[in-house]
């Protein structure tokens, strides 16, 4: 594991949309990982307009977590909005992407570290995939489109579980306001000659909260921003 004494600074961006069963523990988890594996560090949790208690679990947190920071969307504008959002906040040298969900163990973000020399991203890719049978369907569909464009860019291109460094995320014009926003980092990361590296992580089925990858207007979205996104690529 990474010591403490290391260098590394790190915002950690956490999106989130109707999430508030899940927030007291992953951000408690989130901030005993950091305390742990970088030397300073920042929570930022991007509420996405939730519609539930997201906002006041937020607020109750922020007096146990100095280094929680809150973005709130007014509105639901979508998780690639989300995570534009927090990456735009993010004030550290490098950036961990990680959802709100707890299918992910933040300690885990040690072994991303051990590769953050030689990386511009480290991107996590899950050993097996703890997501229902409709989600999973939609993810082969999606991602068997986004190889037929764009080719081969890693083996786990939707896994949220990515450190970034801040200043390869400011030399992109990321634009996806839906699911593409991984593909998306992914291919401008490559156009722009990044050094990527993969490493396996655990993943958790969802315990708490609803998960809206499978929802119609959803799926239906990240394909016309994939076609869009292609049509700006050629």
């Amino acid at each position: 594991m990474t010591d403490i004494a290391s260098p590394i600074a790190i915002s950690a961006v956490l999106p989130a949309f109707n999430e508030e069963a899940n927030l007291e523990e992953s951000v408690g988890r989130m901030a005993q990982a950091l305390g742990t594996c970088a030397r300073n560090s920042e929570i930022i949790v991007v509420d996405d307009g939730s519609l539930d208690q997201t906002a006041f679990v937020l607020q109750r947190m922020a007096g146990l977590y100095p280094a929680l920071r809150v973005v709130r969307h007014p509105l639901n504008r979508g998780y690639g909005a989300a995570v534009r959002s927090g990456f735009a906040a993010a004030r550290c040298p490098w950036v961990f992407l990680m959802d709100a969900d707890n299918q992910f163990d933040p300690s885990e973000l040690s072994l991303l570290l051990h590769h953050a020399a030689e990386a511009d991203i480290v991107t996590g890719y899950r050993k097996h995939r703890r997501d229902p049978v409709l989600r999973r369907l939609n993810a082969w569909a999606f991602f068997t489109l986004v190889r037929f464009f764009f080719g081969h860019l890693v083996r786990d291109v939707n896994c949220a579980f990515k450190l970034i460094r801040l200043d390869l995320l400011t030399r992109m014009d990321l634009h996806a306001d839906g699911a593409l926003i991984n593909a998306e980092v992914i291919v401008l990361a490559r156009r722009l000659n990044a050094r990527i590296v993969e490493v396996p992580v655990h993943h958790y089925p969802r315990l708490s909260g609803k998960q809206t990858g499978a929802n119609p207007q959803v799926v239906l979205r990240a394909f016309r921003e994939l076609l869009a996104f292609r049509a700006t690529q050629r």
